[in-house]
């Protein structure tokens, strides 16, 4: 018999009392040129609602999963400060969080990460490390910073109060727009979704979650959240892949998979130009400012697949209304101030 989830309605909602003194409630966006663009071969009227988590603290919903977790530490885990290893997000909202508190933090940041979210760690008085961009050496790094601190490991998504903390977006989501009937979200190692997921399948089963997925640059796509979804098991054994959308390159964990098999509807691949894209739109359009990682959901509105999704329902002519996770808003500006010298 498996063991229950890692997250359930009832603990996401006791997430959100306890982070509410210090996570905002992220505002909903609507661009009815952006409706009309989804809404196009689609079979009827969409409306589309953008959930801006690029106005959380730290400029991405991460501050909520880290808040959530920091707050749960008992009084001796505290003295003692935290650790994790994150080459984007995670990684600047748990120094943030940490400073909330007034303990430590410790992490360890792989080569290549965006100079953008270097800098939010050192503002946030993180105590960083660098290490190679390899998985086993992000552990290995931490771990051993783990047993010279005593600081509590907070990975990035694959534990039970960071992924009740990401589902706090599900249950705001739902709130704001209420009838939504299918809501997009950016999947890597699967903490958000599956907090989302949780939440907004605890409030509505018939409201569908999809998962957009970065497919990479390459000549052979990799994808193995929609591999796994598709062959029923984790599928672990595929390269990260080679995508500008750098915060979703990670895999999904032992904790967020079962929560993916069970409540995540389908995953939808997108393209680096389709990534493109999508951030164009948003800058132009809604006048957000959206990383790459950030795009992936409305990518995966717009793409072909999604669509003949949306025409496959019992009603296609009926309006659809489809809400979109923008995640994060950190874009890497370093190399265009390098360029011209500002």
């Amino acid at each position: 018999m498996e063991p229950p989830h890692a997250a359930t309605l009832d603990l996401i909602r006791d997430a959100r009392t306890r982070i509410e003194p210090y996570a905002k409630v992220t505002p909903v966006h609507t661009c009815s040129t952006i409706d009309h663009l989804v809404a196009f071969d689609a079979g009827g009227p969409v409306e589309v609602s953008f959930k801006c988590e690029t106005f959380q603290k730290g400029g991405a919903f991460k501050y909520r999963g880290a808040m959530n977790a920091v707050l749960q530490l008992t009084e001796d885990q505290r003295a003692r400060g935290v650790v994790t290893h994150s080459s984007g997000n995670h990684a600047g909202a748990l120094a943030l969080a940490a400073r909330t508190i007034g303990i430590p933090a410790h992490i360890v940041v792989p080569e290549g990460a965006p100079a953008c979210k270097l800098d939010a760690i050192h503002e946030y008085g993180g105590i960083m490390t660098r290490c190679k961009a390899t998985v086993p050496d992000r552990e290995a790094t931490a771990g051993r910073i783990q047993r010279e601190t005593g600081a509590t490991l907070i990975p990035p998504y694959d534990h039970s109060h960071v992924i009740c903390g990401q589902g706090t977006i599900g249950l705001e989501f739902m709130e704001q727009v209420p009838g939504l009937d299918v809501v997009l979200v950016p999947v890597s190692g699967g903490g958000m979704i599956a907090g989302v997921a949780a939440a907004v399948k605890g409030i509505n089963e018939n409201c569908a979650v999809v998962a957009a997925e970065p497919c990479g640059a390459s000549t052979t796509p990799r994808a193995d959240v929609a591999a796994s979804k598709a062959r029923g098991r984790l599928v672990s054994d595929m390269p990260p892949p080679d995508t500008i959308a750098d915060g979703l390159r990670a895999k999904l964990g032992a904790l967020t998979w079962p929560i993916v098999r069970d409540k995540v509807d389908g995953v939808v691949t997108v393209t680096e130009p389709e990534i493109v894209r999508a951030m164009a739109l948003i800058y132009e359009r809604m006048k957000l400012v959206v990383e790459p990682s950030g795009a992936v959901g409305l990518a995966a509105a717009l793409s072909e697949q999604f669509k003949g999704f949306l025409r496959a329902r019992e009603s296609p002519e009926a309006t659809v209304r489809v809400g979109v996770v923008l995640c994060g808003g950190n874009v890497d500006l370093a190399p265009l101030w390098a360029t011209y010298k500002v």
